[in-house]
């Protein structure tokens, strides 16, 4: 990361000094941008909805959580003060009668913070600075500023303020949101949890917004469920939805029109494109059947004592190759990891389930039932086109960053046995 405006720090000390509202201000959030993106942004890492429509939507509640990136803190907030209506008075105070200390003095006391021991016995990591012990612990300290009176704010200027590296494959991008989604779990099942630490101190508005990302993790079972089970019962031609003649069916046209609707239009609003909210629709079924399961089953076993968080570091370090392919928006695979092989498997399944329940549709006309199948139709036939990058990479290409063929053999038959259980 770097800064990429000059004026990030006068944009900043204008939030801070500002003599009527300034006062409550505990750190001012820049948005986490990228230099990297591509044109079609095949992994979704723009962020575009988090930062153009959740972190300005959460200004009104008290303001954006510290994202880890692009941030000025106060450092009354940082170290651990509570925010009052005294403190105003305290502040200005202690700047009038500020004592100037010479440098012989402030190089000793540096020496006492640069040692490895300084920490020891204080309430750092706690109470003052970053919170220890999280795997997304700049979340659990903004959120621990919040608690303690501090507002923020959220400031996206047109020329970005800081700019990173964006990854560059899909492990990395998995790697990344498993972390991310388990670190938030992590949050929401500890004390520090917003539904309870957040009473009495935060909006409830406020509360919730924190909420939305604590809850990514356990979204993994509603996806997997819609991604397998319909799939499964087209093939058996068992009906799961009303058809399509029956009143009961507008319920369902309703959701699944407005929320693509919705969806699409915020992506357009902020100048994104067609072709990048169907990528980011890729990636978010991507996260939520790998990323976010096994962040879930990690922080679960932490929690019972099965196992240690670890920090999961996102390598942005590729080879050139990859990094070409990278540029030419061709999705990257090229290793046997646990999340390819589920990705591999739930594609090959959708394709099994939707191509041989067609068949048996077509063959069979006399008990054709194609109204009442037609949402599980479309619902599979939707999950196929999302994983066509995935069949690509299984059958069709030859480069370094295609599937291995122990992650094609596996999937299929992991699918053909689980379309042979649901039929005999």
């Amino acid at each position: 990361m770097y800064s990429n405006n000059s004026e990030s720090v006068r944009d900043a000390l204008c939030f801070f000094m500002d003599e009527q509202k300034s006062h409550d201000i505990g750190f001012v959030q820049f948005p986490q941008s990228f230099y990297n993106l591509t044109k079609k942004d095949i992994y979704g890492s723009s962020l575009s909805i988090l930062r153009e429509v959740e972190l300005p939507g959460m200004d009104a509640c008290g303001g954006p959580p510290y994202i880890g990136t692009g941030c000025f803190h106060r450092r009354e907030a940082l170290c651990g003060k509570k925010y009052g209506k005294e403190f105003n008075f305290i502040y200005e105070q202690n700047v009038l009668n500020k004592v100037h200390e010479g440098a012989t003095k402030l190089e000793e006391r540096a020496k006492i913070l640069a040692d490895c021991t300084f920490e020891e016995g204080t309430q750092w990591g706690k109470e003052m600075g970053l919170k220890y012990g999280c795997a997304v612990e700049d979340v659990l300290t903004g959120l621990s500023i919040h608690c303690r009176g501090w507002k923020s704010v959220y400031f996206n200027p047109t020329r970005k303020g800081f700019l990173g590296v964006a990854p560059i494959t899909l492990g990395q991008t998995l790697v990344q949101f498993k972390r991310w989604s388990g670190g938030n779990l992590e949050i929401l099942l500890s004390k520090y949890g917003p539904l309870s630490y957040g009473v009495g101190r935060i909006k409830l508005g406020h509360r919730l917004a924190y909420c939305l990302w604590c809850f990514w993790a356990p979204n993994w079972l509603a996806t997997l469920y819609y991604s397998v089970i319909p799939s499964l019962y087209l093939l058996k031609g068992i009906s799961l939805f009303p058809r399509i003649t029956s009143p009961w069916f507008l319920p369902f046209a309703y959701v699944i029109i407005t929320e693509t609707l919705s969806s699409l239009g915020e992506f357009l609003c902020f100048g994104s494109t067609l072709q990048c909210w169907w990528n980011e629709q890729r990636i978010w079924m991507f996260k939520r059947t790998t990323s976010y399961l096994f962040g879930f089953i990690d922080t679960l076993l932490n929690l019972f004592g099965f196992a240690n968080s670890g920090f999961n570091i996102t390598t942005k370090v590729t080879d050139q190759d990859a990094s070409k392919r990278y540029e030419k928006d061709i999705m990257e695979f090229g290793n046997s990891s646990l999340m390819f092989i589920i990705l591999a498997t739930l594609a090959m399944l959708n394709l099994f389930c939707l191509l041989w329940g067609l068949e048996r549709m077509i063959m069979n006309t006399k008990t054709s039932n194609f109204e009442s199948l037609f949402l599980q139709v479309l619902l599979c036939g939707c999950l196929v086109i999302i994983n066509l990058p995935i069949y690509n990479g299984l059958f069709f290409r030859k480069d370094s960053g295609h599937m291995p063929t122990s992650v094609t053999v596996k999937s299929i038959i992991l699918a053909v046995l689980s379309c042979f259980l649901i039929l005999y």
